[in-house]
């Protein structure tokens, strides 16, 4: 966490500018992190908490650039301040929301001045969700100890 959040007196300002920055930075950085999961978590919960403050707002679904196992998939495009987002559709956006067609490339959202811990300390406080070691359970042991290879001959079972 950043040293001057942290020991700060004064309180992190939560305005609709800042966390769209925040959000923008997160999911920025989300894209190339070797473990996205925790970012992408943030972003999605932070721009659901705005939605129902009526401070972000949906505004259509788009074809989403990367399918996973369709040939189409629709994201739902969200306005916060002066940013826009793509987050997972709920089942009832397919109904209340206009298709867009596919994604604009000409449209970019603003440069964001916020290092990412920044960021994460001001989506943290808004939503309350913390970072916790999720992936120190799947690492392997320090210190494995070796076993010979079994063979079998051919037909035997063990």
């Amino acid at each position: 966490m950043n040293y001057d959040l942290k020991h700060s007196s004064t309180p992190l300002n939560l305005s609709i500018e800042n966390l769209s920055q925040a959000i923008f930075v997160v999911n920025r950085h989300a894209k190339t992190a070797t473990n996205p999961r925790f970012l992408y978590k943030l972003k999605q919960e932070a721009l659901k908490k705005l939605i129902e403050e009526d401070k972000a707002k949906k505004v259509g679904l788009h074809f989403s650039g990367n399918p996973k196992n369709s040939q189409q998939q629709s994201d739902v495009l969200v306005t916060c301040g002066r940013y826009t987002f793509h987050i997972p559709p709920i089942r009832t956006d397919f109904t209340e929301l206009p298709h867009l067609g596919k994604l604009d490339n000409q449209v970019r959202n603003p440069k964001a001045s916020l290092s990412l811990n920044t960021a994460k300390t001001i989506l943290q406080s808004y939503t309350g969700i913390l970072e916790t070691d999720q992936h120190s359970s799947s690492k392997k042991p320090e210190h494995q100890i070796y076993k010979k290879p079994v063979f079998k001959k051919l037909g035997e079972r063990y």
